[in-house]
C-alpha cells in the first residue's frame, strides 16, 4: 500500500517537473494563458470543489446522520450544475473582455476608479477565508494517513502540507491543473471502487442493510432526521443551501475564466456533470455502507474511534476490506481530493495578494520575472501559514469547509450573479455584497445558526444578495455600462 502511495508522489513530482516549465508569464503562472483544453479545466474544477470535504466530510456526515445528508448532496450537485449551464460562458467572456486575471479583478475592472477599495476589500475577505479552506485540507490529509500508516497527525499534516506548497510554487496554474487531473482520475476511481467493495460485502454476507437503518431510528432512516413542520424544511433548506455558495468560489470559476472558447465549455459542462454524479453518489454509499457495517460488528476495534470522529469511515473502510495495492490506489484517491483543492487555494490567495493587493497598492509596478519570482514566494507565505493554522485545528473538516465556503459564496456570490446577468448592478451594491456577506457569516455563525436550526450559508447569501440590489438601486452608477464595457 506504501509502495502505491509513494508511486502516486512520484507521478506528481514528475507533473510538477514537465509542467512547471510551461508557465513562463506571470499570466500563465496565476491563469494559464489560455492554453489548458476545456475537459482538463473541468477535471481540474471538480477536484478542487470536492477536497477532503466530500471524501472525509460527507462520507462522514453520510455515516453519522443517515438518509438527511442526502440534502446536502442534492444541493452541491445543483450548484454544479448550475455554474457549468448558467454561469461558466459569461464569465469566460466577462475574464476575456476586462483580461482579469482573478475573481476579484472582474469584481472590480467592471467599475473603473474602484480597484483599490473593491480589489483590497475582495482580496482580503479571500486571503481570510481560503487559509480556513486551506488548513481545512491539511488537517485532512493527516487524519488519513494517520488511520492508514499510522503516522502521528502532526508529522501527516507536515507530509500533505509540504507535498502541496512545493508543486503549488514550482508550477503555479498550469501545474495545478495538470495535478488535479491526475487526482480527479484517482478520486472518481476511489468513489466507485470502494461503493462497490462495500455492496459486495454487505451482500456476500447476507446483511440486511433495511432492517440496519430501521434499528438505527428516525433520526437515522429517515430524510429529515425525524423532524416534522418548520424544522423539517429548516433542515431541508439547510442542506440546500450549499448550492448557493459555488456561485462565489474563486477556486472553481476561476477553470471558466481560463478557458479558451465556447466549444471547450461546452465539451467542459458534459464531464464536470457526470463527474458529479458519479462522485456525490458514490460518497453517500460509502457513508451508509460503513454504518451497516458497523452495526454488524464488522469493523471491530475501529468502532469507538468512529464514534468519536465520523470522518475516519473511509481510510477505516478501505483499511479493513480492501487488499494492500487497491487500498493504496484508493488512499491516493483520498489524498488527492485534498491536496487537489489546497493547491488551487493557495494559488488563488496568492494571486489576489500579488494582483489585486500589490497589484493595486504599490507605486512602482513590477513585471516579467520580478512578478513570477513575487508570486512563488507569496504562493510559499501562505501554505505555511495555512500549515500552521492546522496545527491547531479544533474543528471537523466540515464545518471548517461549511464555515469558509459560506463566508467566500455569501460575500462574491451575489456581486457576480448581478454582474454577470443585471446591468443596474453598482459598485455600492458589489461593496454591500462583500461586506455584508464576510460579516453576516461570521455572526451568523456564533450567534444564530444553532438557536435557529439556519445556516450561516443559506442566511448570509440571502441578506447578502438583498443587500447587493438595495444598495445598487439606491446608489446607481453615473454611467451605466453594457455587456462590452461601453457606456451607454
Amino acid at each position: 500500500m506504501l509502495i502505491v502511495f509513494i508511486l502516486y508522489l512520484l507521478a506528481l513530482i514528475g507533473i510538477t517537473f514537465y509542467t512547471a516549465g510551461k508557465s513562463k508569464t506571470n499570466s500563465e503562472y496565476v491563469l494559464g494563458g489560455k492554453k489548458i483544453p476545456g475537459v482538463a479545466l473541468a477535471l481540474s474544477e471538480r477536484s478542487t470543489g470536492e477536497s477532503a470535504w466530500l471524501i472525509l466530510g460527507l462520507t462522514g456526515e453520510a455515516f453519522a446522520i443517515g438518509l438527511q445528508s442526502i440534502w446536502v448532496a442534492l444541493g452541491c450537485v445543483i450548484g454544479i450544475i448550475f455554474i457549468w449551464t448558467v454561469m461558466s460562458n459569461r464569465l469566460r467572456m466577462e475574464a476575456e473582455r476586462t483580461q482579469a486575471l482573478t475573481v476579484c479583478g472582474i469584481l472590480y475592472k467592471r467599475f473603473p476608479g474602484s480597484e483599490k477599495t473593491i480589489g483590497l476589500l475582495s482580496s482580503s475577505i479571500v486571503v481570510f477565508f481560503f487559509l480556513f479552506y486551506v488548513e481545512a485540507q491539511f488537517f485532512g490529509s493527516g487524519k488519513v494517513l494517520e488511520q492508514t500508516f499510522g503516522i502521528p497527525g502532526f508529522w501527516g499534516i507536515i507530509i500533505g502540507s509540504l507535498i502541496v506548497v512545493l508543486y503549488t510554487m514550482i508550477g503555479g496554474f498550469i501545474t495545478v491543473v495538470y495535478t488535479d487531473v491526475l487526482q480527479a482520475i484517482l478520486m472518481i476511481i476511489t468513489l466507485v471502487a470502494l461503493p462497490v467493495i462495500l455492496i459486495f460485502i454487505v451482500a456476500s454476507n447476507n446483511l440486511d442493510v433495511g432492517n440496519a437503518l430501521i434499528e438505527a431510528g428516525n433520526g437515522y432512516n429517515s430524510l429529515t432526521g425525524g423532524k416534522t413542520g418548520v424544522p423539517a424544511l429548516l433542515l431541508i433548506l439547510s442542506g440546500l443551501s450549499w448550492m448557493l455558495g459555488y456561485t462565489g468560489q474563486p477556486q472553481l470559476l476561476t477553470r471558466m475564466m481560463a478557458i479558451k472558447d465556447k466549444k471547450h465549455i461546452r465539451d467542459a459542462k458534459v464531464v464536470a456533470v457526470i463527474w458529479t454524479l458519479i462522485a456525490y453518489a458514490g460518497a453517500l454509499v460509502i457513508g451508509i455502507m460503513g454504518f451497516v457495517l458497523m452495526k454488524n460488528d464488522f469493523l471491530g476495534s475501529h468502532t469507538a474511534s468512529l464514534t468519536a470522529d465520523a470522518e475516519k469511515i473511509l481510510p477505516v473502510l478501505i483499511n479493513t476490506f480492501v487488499g494492500p495495492v487497491i487500498a493504496g490506489l484508493l488512499l491516493s484517491g483520498a489524498i488527492s481530493a485534498m491536496m487537489s483543492t489546497a493547491s488551487s487555494e493557495i494559488i488563488v490567495s496568492s494571486s489576489s495578494i500579488t494582483e489585486d493587493i500589490y497589484g493595486n497598492l504599490a507605486k512602482k509596478k513590477i513585471s516579467g520575472k520580478k512578478l513570477l519570482t513575487l508570486n512563488r514566494l507569496v504562493t510559499l507565505g501562505v501554505g505555511l501559514l495555512a500549515f500552521v493554522l492546522a496545527l491547531t485545528v479544533k474543528d471537523s473538516v466540515y464545518g471548517l469547509v461549511s464555515y469558509a465556503w459560506s463566508g467566500i459564496g455569501s460575500s462574491f456570490g451575489p456581486a457576480l450573479l448581478l454582474i454577470l446577468f443585471w446591468k443596474k448592478v453598482s459598485r455600492a451594491g458589489v461593496i454591500a455584497s462583500l461586506i455584508s456577506g464576510t460579516a453576516v457569516t461570521i455572526v451568523w455563525k456564533l450567534f444564530i445558526t444553532v438557536p435557529t436550526g439556519v445556516s450561516e450559508r443559506l442566511g448570509s447569501f440571502v441578506f447578502s444578495l438583498l443587500m447587493a440590489v438595495m444598495f445598487s438601486l439606491i446608489f446607481p452608477e453615473k454611467k451605466t455600462t453594457n455587456y462590452e464595457g461601453r457606456s451607454i
